[in-house]
């Protein structure tokens, strides 16, 4: 069962709703989902640690009062929403982003590939924002790539590489990464 279909996280998200009654939607649909992300990503397992995570968070009533506060009263104008995006989605992009050219730059420069290799490795282990499934998916996605080409390498040390066998590898190269990027973004968007 995902942690956020627990009847315990239905239930205290179900009070929010109703305590955020006058927040507009849309806000009380960010909040919600900012909430649902926070109790996804702690990974609480069983109930004792889903409450502990929810007491965490603190009451419903206490939420939807600190919601409230922020929202600008009748006849107050709202505050400019900047140009710079959240830390989150940031770092994210910047992790995906890494993971899905790695296969494509170790195929054009192996140094480089190796280095956005590593990079979006590190930033996707020590993000909070996927799960240990996801971030396995992510790196045999990426990782699976070089490896790939390694082992063709090795396989094809006497042959030449023809046309078709570069289009291959380059394909390859692109849509494995490409898959686990997809993964990865549709797991944010959750």
């Amino acid at each position: 069962m995902n942690t956020t279909d627990h009847p315990l996280v239905a239930e205290y998200l179900d009070a929010v709703t109703r305590e955020t009654a006058e927040l507009p939607a849309e806000r009380r649909a960010e909040l919600l989902a900012d909430l649902r992300e926070h109790i996804e990503v702690s990974g609480a397992g069983d109930d004792q640690r889903l409450r502990e995570v929810l007491a965490e968070l603190g009451e419903p009533r206490t939420v939807a009062a600190s919601a409230l506060a922020e929202e600008p009263q009748a006849g107050e104008a709202p505050e400019p929403k900047g140009p710079v995006l959240p830390e989150r989605p940031t770092r994210a992009r910047l992790t995906v982003g890494l993971l899905a050219v790695a296969g494509l730059l170790v195929l054009l420069n192996s140094f480089a590939g190796g280095v956005a290799l590593i990079a979006g490795l590190a930033l996707l282990w020590t993000s909070p924002y996927w799960d240990n499934r996801r971030k396995v998916i992510g790196t045999a996605t990426a990782a699976g790539v070089p490896l790939l080409l390694l082992l063709a390498a090795v396989l094809l040390a006497a042959t030449r590489l023809g046309p078709v066998e570069l289009l291959v590898l380059m394909g390859v190269s692109v849509a494995v990464p490409a898959f686990g990027a997809i993964t990865l973004l549709r797991a944010l968007r959750r």
